[in-house]
């Protein structure tokens, strides 16, 4: 099967098409015959050797597939066989065929086509495994995004405005703003203008319950200045770098305030697997009725990954990136 694969890891590093023996099912997986896949920063972090693939996981880049069950290994379900699904892989979705655990399937929506199924899997799931598994989200609360035209970010806004929460972002372009409005955001900062807490603080005098930050670095300071009383702060990325300036504690002790660091990519299958079933049991109706939906900016011939990634570290995308096969 043909394969692309980052050659020279590294600042330098490039994408070539290459052959590859067909992967070997193991039991409980499902072999795919793979549609489409998502392009994730964590592709980009992967190929400049900073994002290593977990120990026994593919190689090959691409973290979110969607496709047919063209074969299905013993201890899994054979009503699989046929069916259009998409999910979450360790590695190997910028592949012909793709491994995924039966477990972590999820019935591609018959209102969405196959570049919203490759755009759903690792956005959704980190944002619900952000908001309701770490951040106990519940209706009525105030949840403040950062990256919020991202692919995380406008998957967020959706669950949190669904699950009846108020929701703000900061994003950097005026028509990301206007993006993240449409998606159900009430309040959009552009943060090339104003600092965004200095602007939160008028509208949102409480501060938000709820932060997730893939920036990190020197957004850690403003993001204390506006958290709510019991808040928590999760960090999912390091955007902006892992060290932190003269961070003053105090003021979040003062707030009984939490920071979180989280990742999904290594967590175990079977977190996974429940992560998976509580996603699709709170919004499984909603993507069947297109309430939810991944936004998809633009979709890329496979042999056209390399200008997929450009865009992604210009920060030119609103939403998804979607490789089709």
């Amino acid at each position: 099967m043909q394969v692309m694969m980052v050659m020279q890891p590294g600042k330098n590093s490039t994408l070539e098409l290459q052959q590859r023996a067909m992967p070997i099912i193991k039991p409980g997986q499902l072999l795919l015959k793979v549609h489409a896949a998502g392009v994730n920063r964590a592709d980009l972090m992967q190929r400049q050797g900073l994002y290593p693939a977990p120990a026994g996981e593919s190689d090959i880049l691409g973290l979110e597939v969607a496709g047919s069950v063209v074969q299905v290994g013993s201890n899994a379900d054979e009503h699989w066989l046929g069916e259009e699904v998409f999910g979450i892989v360790a590695g190997g979705g910028y592949a012909e065929y793709a491994v995924l655990q039966a477990n972590h399937a999820i019935k591609k929506p018959l209102c969405w086509n196959w570049s919203q199924a490759a755009g759903a899997a690792e956005t959704f799931l980190t944002a619900y495994q952000l908001l309701f598994t770490l951040g106990k989200l519940k209706a009525g609360q105030r949840v403040l995004l950062h990256a919020g035209a991202s692919g995380v970010g406008t998957s967020a806004v959706q669950l949190a405005t669904v699950a009846g929460a108020e929701v703000a972002v900061t994003v950097g372009r005026p028509d990301k703003v206007q993006a993240c409005l449409a998606l159900g955001a009430k309040i959009a900062i552009n943060y090339q203008h104003s600092n965004f807490a200095s602007e939160l603080a008028l509208s949102w005098p409480e501060g938000a319950d709820i932060i997730l930050d893939p920036v990190a670095g020197s957004y850690l300071n403003d993001n204390v200045k506006v958290l709510a009383e019991d808040g928590v702060i999760i960090v999912y990325a390091l955007m902006g770098g892992r060290l932190i300036e003269k961070f003053d504690l105090a003021p979040l002790f003062k707030k009984r305030g939490r920071i979180i660091c989280s990742t999904l990519r290594n967590r175990s299958n079977e977190y996974k697997t429940s992560l998976t079933a509580a996603f699709t049991a709170a919004y499984g109706q909603a993507m069947a009725e297109g309430q939810i939906a991944p936004l998809i900016n633009q979709c890329f011939g496979w042999e056209n990954a390399e200008q997929a990634h450009n865009m992604m570290v210009n920060n030119d995308n609103i939403g998804k990136l979607v490789l089709t096969f």
